[in-house]
């Protein structure tokens, strides 16, 4: 099996050089089914003449609708060793969503996972590109001479769109060059996790391939010639993990709060010595990370160390953990305190789809608390206007499809313009503030970042879903509070904040919504980000009854 475009070629000699142990594998009621190389390698085969088949041209845009699978992994290979370019779509998006991305970059088909997705799309776009199931796909057609595309490093491999936090979604496109530069950065961030280990490395994966830095992962875990077990059910998720029990694994921040709380109730309910030993041991770890050590809490330490954490690491993910990586969105320096009080280290890591999903990647050995690590290397990182982090180098993305005009207003000067607020310390390791866009402008002139606040506030608010800031053009800041809180709880959280920030941060009034945020009501990003924008309006009225009837703090 041939093809030009490096990466690709360096996959495929690994998928073959591994041809019996099992590198791809799904993962269904702690049932671990898979493939292996050569049997990858046969599927991508069937892809690759069924789409051959069909007459596609070298930069035909090709849509692949599916959830996560080794079938949606063998395709997206294959889609791309026919060098055509790759349009991951996330299968939990709204079809209205989907569609406008592909009438932006009009794919000359699109490969479904199921009929139920195929049939959303065409039952709301009746002039649809034509649509194949994977059943049909991977039946193989006969007869079909595979010629070796002639892909260079500069041609497009794929356009994924971001996820819109504050508008339309854009579609950024990679390149070959710049996919095979990360590919290499990643491959040698985790041999210096792996070092000293011999054999294969286990991973769980859950995360949505369609998403950037998943789909990086990935590749580099077929690089690496790893076993990849894919999560098939995000109610099984814990199922799953301890019966795959990972090296390492990729993450969002939300998934490891949500690990935290469910230890916290566990040993809360079950009680006894074990429960005891936890909670003073908890409280003594705070203590000596704020510098106020009381006596005893060295010995709560030491038995929690010998007696309780080893059994909720094997119990949570299992034996094999040393290190969770996690992206996405900022992680709160307290639940990463945490995990290293279990003995679990969690990598940060830093970037956007523009970057080809990332800029900065902890050290495994030196791990900064707060901290997302240093750039990469063979790229340039530095603070611009308004401390704006900008990047260049070979894994900044070409420019947004079809756009001209939003890709000059990020690519300037030969720098790609991020929208992140950043600091850098003496170490080189990177801290994310907030997103310029997100600042709050108040009458006063105070320009504000509402994620410390928000952070501030969930971190006494764990009943809240989420916390969201506003005040823009107003005389101060309030609060919008999602989930089952009540008005005493957000006015507790909100009395321990207030008094910590400086006048014009604090918060003077808030609102409860009693329902929660989602994907599905559009005010949430596909992956989890808030869309303030929309928020804002969807909340005029109520955000209006916040500043005319004032709940004073």
């Amino acid at each position: 099996m041939s093809t030009a475009i490096p990466f690709i070629g360096e996959i495929f000699s690994q998928l073959r050089a591994a041809a019996e142990p099992r590198i791809l594998a799904e993962v269904r009621d702690g049932q671990i089914t898979g493939v292996s190389g050569n049997e990858l390698l046969e599927l991508v085969s069937k892809a690759r003449a069924f789409v051959a088949s069909k007459g596609l041209k070298k930069g035909d845009r090709c849509g692949l609708l599916a959830a996560n699978s080794i079938r949606w992994v063998a395709m997206d290979l294959a889609l791309m060793a026919e060098g055509l370019i790759v349009v991951p779509l996330y299968s939990r998006q709204a079809p209205t969503e989907l569609i406008s991305m592909m009438k932006d970059c009009t794919p000359s088909m699109v490969c479904c996972g199921d009929a139920t997705l195929r049939d959303e799309i065409t039952q709301s776009w009746s002039e649809a590109p034509p649509q194949f199931l994977f059943d049909e796909i991977f039946a193989g057609v006969e007869g079909i001479h595979l010629d070796r595309p002639q892909v260079g490093n500069d041609d497009p491999v794929t356009i994924i769109y971001t996820s819109g936090t504050s508008g339309e979604a854009k579609g950024v496109v990679l390149t070959a060059a710049n996919v095979g530069f990360m590919l290499d950065r990643t491959a040698e961030r985790l041999s210096e996790l792996m070092e000293g280990s011999t054999g294969q490395d286990r991973i769980f994966h859950y995360l949505p391939f369609t998403f950037a830095a998943s789909w990086i992962a990935l590749l580099t875990f077929l690089k690496r010639g790893s076993l990849i077990a894919i999560n098939m059910d995000l109610a099984t998720i814990s199922s799953d993990m301890r019966a795959v029990a990972p090296d390492y694994f990729l993450n969002v921040p939300q998934l490891l709060e949500r690990m935290r709380r469910a230890v916290d109730e566990q040993l809360w309910q079950t009680g006894g010595v074990a429960q005891t030993i936890y909670s003073r041991a908890k409280s003594a770890w705070a203590r000596k990370h704020e510098g106020q050590t009381q006596a005893g809490d060295a010995l709560w330490l030491g038995l929690a160390n010998r007696l309780v954490f080893p059994a909720i690491r094997k119990k949570m993910i299992g034996k094999n953990l040393r290190a969770l990586i996690c992206g996405s969105a900022p992680l709160t320096a307290e639940t990463q305190l945490y995990f290293m009080m279990l003995g679990i280290r969690v990598l940060q890591v830093y970037g956007l789809t523009e970057t080809t999903a990332i800029c900065t990647m902890d050290d495994p050995n030196r791990v900064e608390l707060g901290r997302v690590g240093p750039a990469i290397s063979g790229m340039e990182m530095r603070l611009g206007e308004n401390d704006e982090i900008v990047v260049r180098g070979p894994n900044i993305f070409r420019g947004y499809w079809n756009k001209p005009e939003q890709t000059a207003e990020a690519l300037r000067d030969g720098w790609f313009h991020t929208g992140d607020q950043g600091e850098v310390n003496a170490a080189g390791n990177w801290r994310i503030a907030g997103r310029i866009k997100n600042l709050i402008v108040l009458g006063s002139g105070h320009k504000i970042s509402p994620e410390p606040i928000e952070s501030a506030i969930a971190k006494l608010l764990p009943e809240a879903q989420q916390v969201v800031i506003v005040g823009n053009g107003r005389g101060y800041l309030s609060a919008i509070a999602t989930g089952s809180v009540s008005a005493e709880q957000v006015q507790a959280a909100l009395d321990g904040v207030n008094p910590e920030l400086p006048h014009y941060k604090q918060v003077r009034a808030f609102a409860i919504r009693a329902e929660a945020f989602s994907i599905e009501s559009g005010m949430l990003t596909v992956n989890g980000k808030l869309k303030r924008d929309v928020i804002a309006a969807r909340m005029k009225d109520e955000i209006e009854g916040i500043y005319a009837v004032r709940q004073a703090v």
